[in-house]
């Protein structure tokens, strides 16, 4: 028989509480090592979690709300991230400990390991609590303060000035369109109104869209959806492009258009904007329209605008017989103002301004022969064939200078400008177009009669000695200046306008007040 000794291990004493314990390189048992070392030491053991009641979704910081499910991985992955120090273990397993829902406390179980000594692996069991806080989230928060817009309106036109926009603004508030508006925004090409529902961003659409050509497109962006009543909330913007045409530009029609106008000439000026393009044949009185539908379908660009108007000086007016309506087709001798005296240039237009001129009257028109434009449609017409100049409309030079005051003014809309400043060259800019833009209006009765004009409480007194100066023939100058009666101005009341408040401040201040 075969002797077999036993093998027994070899055991040691705890160098702590003399315990027998196998060897290890401590010379400690696992109690004492316990004792002696922390492995959870800087893991926080209690911490908060931020929880939105209205979406029920949690707070990733800094910014970030995720929805997740009670003891499911993405909310588990959120708390662990909240804990600072795990980086400087080993986490071997994590998960949750059952709590009530309602007890706003989730609770886990992280076992842990860390090298404790040389070769000595320490794993450890511990609680973690977070207690659930409520904190309202940034899209649940727009959409309980009070006065959120729910539906905005961007109106956009491309064009280099802002008379488009000064005319509109006299249309909305005869109409009264702004009343439901709660907040309107200037921006650097257009404006956007913000309304509190959607039917009434609508309403403003279809009101631009019957007194201007435009194209329009809709968008939606979700803010919130409620998963107790399964409805979802929604912010509408509608974006509202305006024809980049005005009333008196030159506008040269592609060929295409020009055809299907009836063989209309390219080269037109566009005397009324309405819900389409009304333009004109100066040449032949001919007048067309380009519907909404056709010009964005061909869309084109203005050859020239009022800017690039040119004053001149009417030598001689001669009937050609054609009339339509207050137009009446002449051949009109010119000269410019600024070379009357020194040179013997003159021009021969043809115009349909033959009913309101006279010799000695001054004129506004496009110069074509010294001008370069860079139209595709323009480079395919015959040059030989083309007019020197093109008549706009009749100028009154005399009645501005002697014009420093008016009596009589206009109402706008309260609005919010613009996060910055304009500049001092475009606020000079801002400025010449809305002078422009009340002459429009003194010497077009047609213009005016679209929009209100009202009493102004303080009229700019005039200087006695310049009127003392002025001769008889100033006056005779311009004897056909369409003068703004009386019977054309509305009386300025101030009233309460409720919670509009369209109009400025000070007139507020002027109201009746009663005990």
């Amino acid at each position: 028989m075969e002797y077999r000794p036993e093998l027994t291990t070899q055991q040691i004493l705890c160098c702590s509480c003399g315990t027998t314990i196998p060897p290890n390189p401590t010379n400690m048992c696992i109690n004492c090592i316990r004792n002696q070392v922390d492995i959870t030491e800087g893991i926080p053991k209690h911490a908060t979690i931020c929880f939105c009641r209205n979406c029920d979704r949690y707070l990733q910081p800094p910014m970030l709300w995720v929805a997740c499910q009670l003891e499911s991985r993405e909310l588990l992955a959120l708390c662990l991230k909240k804990l600072k120090g795990l980086n400087k273990v080993r986490l071997v397993d994590a998960g949750f400990i059952w709590t009530e829902p309602h007890s706003k406390r989730i609770k886990l179980k992280l076992t842990i390991q860390k090298e404790v000594f040389t070769s000595t692996i320490l794993q450890q069991i511990f609680e973690v609590e977070f207690v659930v806080s409520h904190q309202q989230c940034d899209d649940c928060a727009k959409v309980m303060a009070q006065n959120t817009w729910k539906a905005m309106v961007q109106v956009r036109q491309k064009v280099d000035h802002k008379r488009t926009f000064l005319y509109l603004e006299q249309l909305i508030i005869k109409h009264s369109a702004h009343k439901d508006t709660i907040n309107i925004k200037e921006c650097k090409d257009g404006l956007d109104f913000y309304y509190a529902s959607r039917s009434h961003a609508l309403k403003m659409v279809e009101f631009l869209s019957a007194i201007t050509p435009l194209k329009s497109k809709a968008s939606e962006q979700l803010i919130s959806t409620d998963i107790h009543s399964g409805t979802s909330n929604y912010k509408f913007s509608y974006s509202v492009e305006l024809v980049p045409i005005c009333k008196d530009d030159l506008i040269c029609l592609p060929p295409k258009i020009a055809k299907a106008l009836g063989n209309i000439s390219p080269l037109v000026i566009c005397y009324r904007i309405g819900n389409s393009i009304h333009v004109m044949d100066v040449n032949s009185l001919a007048v067309s329209e380009v519907s909404t539908t056709a010009y964005w379908r061909t869309p084109f660009q203005a050859l020239a605008s009022v800017k690039q108007l040119v004053e001149y000086y009417v030598l001689d007016v001669e009937p050609c017989g054609p009339v339509r309506g207050k137009y009446v087709l002449a051949d009109i001798q010119i000269a410019r103002s600024q070379d009357v005296g020194r040179n013997n240039t003159t021009y021969f237009a043809r115009s349909h301004l033959g009913g309101i001129l006279n010799p000695g009257d001054s004129v506004l028109g496009y110069d074509i022969a010294s001008s370069n434009f860079n139209n595709d449609s323009f480079d395919l017409l015959h040059r030989g064939s083309l007019p020197d100049v093109i008549l706009i409309k009749k100028a009154y030079p005399a009645h501005r200078k002697r014009n420093k005051g008016r009596n009589w003014e206009l109402r706008k809309l309260q609005m919010e400008e613009e996060e910055m400043a304009p500049r001092k060259q475009d606020q000079e800019r801002i400025e010449q177009d809305y002078e422009m833009f009340l002459r429009d209006l003194e010497e077009d009765p047609e213009l005016r009669s679209t929009v209100n004009l009202y009493k102004a409480d303080k009229v700019k007194k005039q200087d006695d000695m310049a009127m003392v100066e002025e001769t008889d023939s100033d006056f005779d100058e311009d004897e056909g200046f369409p003068e703004i009666q009386l019977d054309e101005l509305l009386d300025n009341l101030k009233l309460d306008d409720g919670p509009d408040n369209e109009f400025d401040d000070d007139e507020e201040n002027d109201d009746m007040m009663m005990d």
